[in-house]
């Protein structure tokens, strides 16, 4: 987790590099430090925030492969004349 002075610009391009796994993974263990609870309200409100940016960069993954796999079937589809 970033620490209270780390800009989030900095957060987000770091974010962006993450491939679905990883975003993925580590958006799990924000999600089981939110639930335990026991953090001050400026680190709970970091880590919220960290967690939607991973949540975004998954979903990006996500939309990504489905239009992958369109794109394959309507390509097949195109191959085969259906």
């Amino acid at each position: 987790m970033p620490d209270a002075g780390t800009e989030p610009a900095d957060t987000l391009a770091e974010i962006a590099a993450f491939g679905y796994e990883r975003a993925r993974d580590e958006l799990v263990n924000v999600v089981k430090m939110l639930e335990q609870g026991g953090l001050d309200l400026d680190d709970s409100l970091a880590l919220w925030e960290r967690g939607e940016a991973l949540a975004t960069r998954c979903e990006q993954h996500l939309a990504g492969a489905r239009k992958r796999v369109e794109d394959a079937i309507a390509s097949h589809a195109d191959d085969t004349g259906e």
